[in-house]
């Protein structure tokens, strides 16, 4: 049976993984600064995760949410001491999209309304109101096209005021730095105003820290650079390293109901397992120093070499734009330089999402083969 064909392959198999390596099957050793869409977020194997999802497998791999589960709460637990994000409620699923589904679901509940305002070149997953509210049209069917969504551009904070004010929003959904829309930030105040529209206007405020979130930006969450509280926070990619995990958390001035969310695989055992150990991991090794740290020394390399024309992101989620499309610049640094590179819409973008745990050497090594390549 053949694969239903939706995804543009490299010629590239990986077979195991190691720190900030993968390898091929034919032993080749690749230098992975794309984590898989930010999903490798402690390095590939880490011994804290092979142990704690190995141990967690030989004693329960899964049961149902019809039971007492306590890895959940020390999840829970974990989030809110490394997060800073003080009294919220968590809501444990399976992926970035459905945590985002969960999160709009949530904001209508409260509200009693229906219609969401995203920003353009945002991207919040492919489920039904999520990739209504995502700003491409070619993956919204009409199914997916009956939500009421408004999209609005990045910073148009009179835009936002005029929507909110009609009544009808009950979530206004951002990401403070956009993905797939190609690292774009809005400014300080466009989110603080944002922040306090909502407020004013019985509209829940979504941070979709998906990708942005878990440390990556150099705080835990991107939203911690800002003076803004979220309503519902969504988070998955980074969290569980590679096991799928995502979540959302909750404001407590959202009451919940049995039944109002569900599911059916979201925080079983061995995804609390995972959790627990990228948290821990985080904490020990100090990855959100190490985040900080590097990005600067990745910033600083970048500056001296004339062909970036911008250096965009923050933290660990980083983006070199140059005057040309880099397709074959990223299959170059594949085939010639063995290094897993990230695009973006933004064609001329060359996303950068490396493990947390990344060192100076790593980036020296990425700079000179990104030389040897524009040469």
């Amino acid at each position: 049976m053949p694969l239903f064909d939706v995804y543009p392959l490299y010629n590239v198999t990986p077979v195991s993984g190691k720190g900030i390596h993968v390898y091929d099957d034919k032993g080749t050793e690749y230098l992975d600064l794309y984590g898989g869409h930010a999903v490798i977020s402690i390095g590939h194997a880490h011994p804290n995760y092979v142990k704690a999802i190995t141990e967690q497998v030989n004693a329960l791999g899964f049961y149902s949410n019809a039971i007492q589960n306590p890895l959940q709460k020390q999840l829970a637990d974990k989030i809110e001491a490394l997060s800073g994000c003080k009294d919220y409620e968590l809501f444990l699923c399976n992926s970035g999209a459905e945590a985002n589904e969960n999160a709009l679901k949530l904001a209508s509940f409260k509200t009693g309304k229906k219609r969401v305002v995203a920003f353009s070149k945002g991207f919040h997953g492919r489920t039904s109101a999520a990739v209504a509210a995502t700003d491409n049209k070619n993956i919204i069917a009409p199914i997916n096209a009956q939500q009421a969504v408004t999209i609005l551009p990045l910073d148009d904070i009179d835009g936002v005021k005029a929507e909110l004010e009609k009544g009808d929003v009950c979530a206004v959904i951002v990401e403070f730095i956009q993905g797939i829309g190609g690292l774009d930030q809005g400014t300080a105040e466009f989110f603080e105003e944002v922040d306090k529209l909502c407020k004013a206007n019985n509209t829940m405020f979504v941070a979709d820290e998906i990708q942005c979130g878990y440390a990556r930006s150099g705080k835990f969450f991107a939203f911690q650079h800002y003076n803004v509280t979220p309503d519902i926070i969504s988070l998955a990619k980074g969290m569980g390293n590679g096991f799928p995990i995502g979540g959302i958390l909750i404001h407590p001035s959202i009451e919940s109901k049995y039944g109002m969310l569900g599911t059916t695989f979201g925080g079983n055992h061995l995804a609390c397992a995972a959790g627990l150990a990228v948290l821990n991991t985080i904490e020990e090794e100090n990855l959100i120093d190490n985040t900080n740290a590097m990005s600067e020394y990745f910033i600083s390399v970048a500056k001296t070499i004339p062909q970036i024309k911008k250096i965009k992101g923050r933290g660990l989620m980083l983006g070199l734009e140059f005057d040309f499309e880099v397709g074959d610049l990223r299959k170059q640094l594949i085939y010639d330089e063995h290094m897993f590179t990230g695009g973006a819409a933004n064609k001329k973008l060359l996303r950068i999402l490396p493990p947390l745990n990344i060192k100076k050497v790593h980036i020296d090594q990425f700079f000179e083969a990104l030389k040897r390549v524009l040469k």
